[in-house]
């Protein structure tokens, strides 16, 4: 497995082993992961900077300002990270991470994260074998941390036992076994998912349509399909694209089609998401021939399509049923109502009153509401946004 997307924080401490980092950080980069690097004030005797810069492709951080007095956001950065690791980790910054003493922008960091976390001891062997140091590797582990233990070997000291750093491959063979066992926590679940627009075609040539991209529900589609459940995709007309064994892909036209569709697999879906943007109408004649430029005026007749989200409400069992509303004024008050109204456990509301939310964005800002509860969400990558939806999807389950 590869790390592919990955955002980690390598937090590097000061000790001799801090040089192998240089290659850690190689390795995670070619892995797919996206590195960013905190480092204490020691550890800059035993690696430069620059260097971890330049492999990093980011910028590095060692304090809260910078030279030119900007201020670096630990919480910020710390919400960004999927996982911090702390290697080589010293016994001083154990210590720190099992006490809570939050005197450097590392632990300010360390402190303000939500992500796992995983450390790498690295010392002499007397060090490492100090019943303080076993009983905080004890501690940290108890906090729900990996500990990457210390291998035998020489040591800088000259000796030879336990305390050495373990290597940049083991350490990149554990963080890549983490994210697949913690991905695996939807493995057995059926998800039905739809994305894009539908189109209505007027005659062969033009149609009734809307902007939605289907980044949204392509994106819900892979974030599923990396935690390990098997995903039904429907799309209406979309340029996105999806290249995975767990999702099975069918691509649609109208609201009838993705009707049709939906209901082959509705009934064996443990979680349906309905992020498609469906035509409420459609022309009741849909002209066989391209229709000429003859008059001022041009009269379409439109009819109601089936009501998929109602009828899936309607028809549920088992499935835990997630609903979008796309709204423009009332918004919370319109999507409680269609939360009701069409039987969900779910609905997520995105407006466009907020800048970089809903159609054709990269980004969406998105509230989500359950019978009993409701929770928002900052302006995120539509990508972050599905791991939200998630989430809160599997607390649910």
């Amino acid at each position: 497995m590869s790390l592919q997307g990955k955002k980690i924080i390598l937090g590097i401490t000061g000790g001799i082993a801090a040089y192998k980092m240089n290659y850690l950080v190689r390795d995670l980069i070619k892995s797919g992961a996206e590195v960013k690097i905190v480092m204490t004030r020691s550890a800059e005797q035993f690696v430069s900077p620059l260097t971890l810069s330049t492999l990093s492709k980011n910028k590095v951080f060692t304090d809260f300002y910078d030279d030119n007095k900007t201020w670096n956001n630990h919480v910020e950065l710390a919400l960004w990270a999927d996982l911090i690791l702390i290697a080589p980790c010293t016994a001083n910054t154990l210590a720190k991470i099992t006490t809570g003493i939050c005197d450097n922008f590392l632990m300010a960091v360390y402190m303000s994260a939500k992500c796992p976390v995983a450390i790498a001891p690295a010392m002499d062997l007397d060090m490492y074998a100090h019943p303080t140091v076993t009983k905080n590797l004890q501690t940290a582990e108890s906090f729900g941390h990996k500990i990457i233990p210390a291998e035998f070997g020489e040591l800088a000291s000259g000796l030879n036992g336990q305390g050495r750093l373990a290597e940049p491959s083991t350490i990149l063979s554990v963080l890549e076994n983490q994210f697949s066992d913690a991905e695996q926590t939807l493995s057995g679940k059926k998800f039905l998912i739809t994305a894009g627009p539908t189109y209505e075609n007027i005659d062969p040539v033009r149609f009734i349509g809307n902007h939605s991209s289907g980044k949204m529900g392509f994106d819900l589609a892979k974030e599923a399909s990396k935690r390990g459940a098997e995903v039904i995709l429907i799309s209406g007309p979309s340029s996105q694209k999806v290249d995975d064994k767990n999702i099975t892909l069918h691509r649609v036209t109208s609201a009838e089609e993705m009707f049709d569709e939906v209901f082959k697999y509705y009934e064996s879906t443990d979680v349906a998401i309905m992020s498609a943007a469906v035509a409420d109408y459609t022309p009741k004649v849909k002209a066989t021939e391209k229709i000429k430029k003859n008059d001022n005026e041009l009269t379409i007749e439109l009819i109601k399509n089936k009501d998929i989200l109602r009828t899936m409400g309607e028809k549920k069992s088992k499935q835990f049923l997630v609903g979008f509303a796309l709204e423009t004024q009332n918004e919370e008050e319109n999507a409680k109502g269609k939360l009701v109204k069409k039987n969900l456990d779910m609905i997520i509301l995105n407006s466009l009153r907020d800048e970089g939310a809903g159609f054709a964005n990269a980004t969406n800002k998105i509230k989500i509401f359950t019978p009993t509860e409701e929770q928002s969400f900052a302006l995120k990558s539509k990508e972050d946004v599905a791991k939200d939806i998630l989430n809160f999807i599997e607390q649910k389950l």
